[in-house]
């Protein structure tokens, strides 16, 4: 009888033991299912991804008027690129649309991390119906990007980088302006600063030292020579334009449209090629068809067209609203104009939308960045145009950067620095991010794109 109770106590015992024995962590959620709780966040698809990730197409449910709940709700389109939920995360945007297929930004391969790429508000299809065009303010999209921010903490919690090049890049800091604490770091990438809309020298001066005395002659002697040659050309512009469909309501008349594409395209050839490239300006001599072939390769026929136009509104309406938009003198070509002062961001948008400029608007972000800013990285091409006006650090702005990179146009990186300047770089970058090494991942097939050289999503000349 003893032995039996005593065997049955040892039992007992060892049942016990064996139910307080802690269980298993359960193991976390897939990240889709984690992304599924996200309030407000749908996912629209996964996609195909790289080695090491996954990609989604994703929407998000913004206010149309942040400070007016009634005015209701939009969905703004994005794409995540998941590396981990232990990865840092980079918060990309173009100031565009967004780009519908994987890639990895500079800072994503330089952190090893997830990649969250906006669509900016009223690039379609992330627009309210009916728009109400007002509603298009820094500090609206600004807000758009917090409260993205502060939802998708829930699931990516280590340090955050915000991005983006050319307008992008613009975006990412009018976002840290009024959201200073969102991102541990930003790096903006040929991002202009227009800070007196009325002074523009700035741009006339480059245009005197970019590249070789040859090619800026060159350049000058084309444009010229296409001005000269108006009526043959907007003749056959016109013929263009009706074979494929094309029509001027916007610009007014295809004379004009011409007028303006002309203007751009020593812009358009510096912010997009550079001096491999100059023995292909064409001599005064060629003809009408090589001399227009020309122009459509560097500018765009289309660009200056309603078709054309139509999908950069909002970038012409923020232009004319608050950004700003260079207007060089282009002094060569004042004896040919007839629309001289014209070619303005408000002769690209509607009639009926009605910009009106708030000189206020870049004002303050100059003295935020100058007297605030903190863990910004500024990337400039030495013969980009758009960085002839560039962000200024001051004396109030902490743990920053500002680095140009030689001989690049307006796909400059960090890698295009000179070696120190890039490592610095990469140092500053690595640790905002909280890492210190970073495995290389070989991801070539997406690694390869540069949305600032991507003509939908980059500021046009």
């Amino acid at each position: 009888m003893r032995r039996t109770a005593l065997l049955s106590t040892l039992i007992l015992c060892a049942s016990l033991l064996v139910g307080a024995a802690p269980a298993h962590a359960a193991a976390p959620p897939d990240i889709l299912e984690q992304l599924r709780r996200v309030p407000g966040l749908t996912v629209v698809s996964e996609g195909t991804a790289p080695t090491g990730y996954r990609f989604f197409n994703l929407t998000f449910t913004q206010e149309v008027d942040h400070r007016d709940q009634a005015a209701g709700t939009f969905q703004q389109r994005m794409t995540l690129l998941h590396r981990g939920a232990d990865r840092p995360t980079v918060l990309h945007t173009t100031g565009y649309g967004v780009p519908t297929g994987a890639f990895r930004s500079e800072p994503t391969r330089l952190i090893d991390g997830n990649q969250l790429s906006v669509e900016q508000r009223f690039f379609t299809p992330s627009r309210p119906e009916p728009a109400d065009w007002t509603d298009l303010t820094i500090w609206q999209a600004a807000t758009d990007h917090h409260r993205i921010v502060l939802a998708l903490k829930a699931v990516y919690s280590l340090k955050w980088i915000s991005t983006g090049a050319s307008k992008g890049g613009m975006t990412s800091i009018y976002h840290r302006r009024f959201y200073p604490a969102d991102v541990d770091g930003t790096v903006a990438y040929v991002a202009p600063q227009d800070v007196d809309e009325q002074e523009d020298s700035a741009y006339d001066k480059f245009f005197t030292r970019v590249g070789t005395e040859s090619c800026r002659k060159a350049l000058d002697d084309i444009q010229v020579e296409a001005l000269k040659r108006r009526s043959a050309l907007v003749a056959k512009y016109e013929a263009w334009a009706a074979a494929n469909n094309r029509t001027f309501t916007i610009v007014h008349s295809a004379n004009r449209a011409f007028e303006f594409m002309v203007n751009g395209t020593t812009w358009a050839f510096w912010q997009y090629s550079g001096l491999s490239q100059c023995p292909q300006v064409p001599p005064v001599s060629a003809t009408d068809d090589t001399l227009l072939n020309w122009i459509n390769q560097v500018y765009g026929l289309d660009s200056n067209t309603d078709q054309g136009i139509t999908g950069y509104v909002p970038y012409y309406y923020q232009a004319a609203t608050e950004l700003g938009y260079p207007v060089p003198k282009l002094r060569h070509l004042a004896r040919y104009q007839q629309y001289r002062g014209e070619d303005t961001a408000k002769s690209y948008v509607p009639s009926a939308l009605a910009p009106r400029f708030r000189p206020a608007a870049m004002d303050d972000i100059d003295h935020w960045v100058r007297r605030s800013g903190r863990t910004l990285l500024f990337v400039y091409g030495q013969n980009d145009p758009w960085g002839a006006e560039p962000f200024e650090l001051g004396r109030g702005t902490v743990d920053s950067l500002s680095f140009t990179a030689p001989g690049a146009n307006h796909g400059a990186s960090i890698a295009a620095l000179v070696p120190a300047e890039g490592a610095t770089a990469t140092s500053a970058v690595q640790r905002w991010a909280g890492v210190s090494t970073v495995p290389a991942l070989k991801t070539s097939a997406v690694d390869s794109y540069n949305p600032a050289l991507d003509r939908r999503f980059s500021l046009r000349g």
